[in-house]
């Protein structure tokens, strides 16, 4: 392991502000977000923070995980084509929509 890589640890204590850096070596960006599923213990990707904004990386893109970068399996070319990541607005209106129908229900009696 070159020495600049760091010390491996485990995706929940990935720091935002990590550099993510492409298999052709070129950093495309740093850390913004790591995106579990907790229930299940499963990392399924990280929101990569890049000039051109922010964008999703799928779990089975990330080969390597350290305090001082990520490493994808992917070259530069193809991050560039990765993903937007918007976050979940999907979620949070299915949500919103229960709350309301449950407010509703309170105050229609």
């Amino acid at each position: 392991m070159p020495e600049d890589e760091g010390q491996q640890i485990g995706y929940k204590v990935l720091p935002r502000g990590v550099p993510v850096v492409a298999s052709d070596g070129e950093q495309i960006g740093t850390v913004h977000r790591v995106l579990d599923n907790a229930r299940e213990h499963i990392f399924d990707g990280i929101v990569v923070a890049t000039r051109d904004g922010r964008r999703f990386v799928d779990a089975p893109e990330v080969v390597r995980i350290t305090d001082r970068r990520v490493t994808l399996s992917i070259d530069s070319e193809e991050a560039r084509a990765l993903p937007h990541y918007g976050g979940m607005p999907g979620a949070m209106e299915t949500r919103a929509k229960r709350v309301a129908k449950k407010w509703k229900r309170r105050f229609s009696r």
